[in-house]
């Protein structure tokens, strides 16, 4: 079976995963979801890449899943990592040399206003799910967003971009412009906010798992 990176967000943690991970277990695969050093002001892209590098270790058939800010860190695990697929979820795609401060003004992305994070993250989920999530926010540092991303281009590694057609904090319409531009296919849709995880488990694995197979059944001979 596969192993399973999940790579949560900004400000999160790897509780961000709770509801997905017991689901791809009980499929059978292995599943890692590190939490990445966001409030820590000496890390970068690179550190957060060293800590799910590290958790893979040397496990093989990798699949990392990466959320949001986490489309940054995904490529930078793809290159030392036996990485076979990528899944973007509702996240940013960067182009080399960019920093994730730039990305906003470089692909046009328009900040909700008022911006209320409950009503753009948490709209789609129940009180007591929204309530929790809030307490499993933490303090994103900016060290991340200052350092241009280092690769020269996007890794050679199929790589799957799932949007939710909800999503307040990147609208759809936005996310199938920035995909085809910057990674030239066409994302695919699912119902749900920016935090599908949460909000609707269940299919997000099997989205994946749909993705694992179709790369799967593509390497038989």
């Amino acid at each position: 079976m596969a192993t399973y990176a999940l790579i949560h967000g900004a400000g999160a943690s790897s509780w961000y995963w709770h509801l997905v991970r017991p689901e791809l277990e009980a499929l059978g695969h292995y599943v890692v979801s590190p939490d990445l050093p966001c409030d820590d002001d000496s890390a970068g892209l690179a550190e957060y890449a060293d800590v799910v590098v590290d958790a893979i270790g040397g496990r093989r058939q990798v699949v990392v899943v990466a959320q949001s800010l986490a489309g940054f860190t995904a490529p930078l695990v793809a290159t030392r990592a036996p990485v076979d697929l990528m899944v973007l979820v509702a996240a940013m795609v960067p182009r080399p040399g960019e920093a994730p401060g730039q990305w906003w003004a470089n692909t046009g992305h328009v900040f909700p206003e008022p911006f209320d994070p409950i009503a753009v993250f948490c709209h789609d989920l129940t009180a007591e799910l929204a309530a929790e999530a809030g307490r499993h926010v933490r303090d994103q540092s900016q060290s991340p967003f200052q350092r241009p991303w280092p690769l020269p281009a996007w890794p050679d590694i199929p790589t799957r971009f799932l949007a939710c057609r909800h999503d307040r904090f990147f609208p759809i319409e936005f996310q199938r412009r920035v995909v085809r531009q910057r990674l030239g296919i066409v994302p695919d849709e699912m119902d749900g906010g920016h935090l599908p995880a949460l909000a609707h488990p269940r299919e997000l694995v099997q989205r994946l798992e749909a993705y694992r197979s179709e790369l799967v059944a593509g390497q038989e001979p």
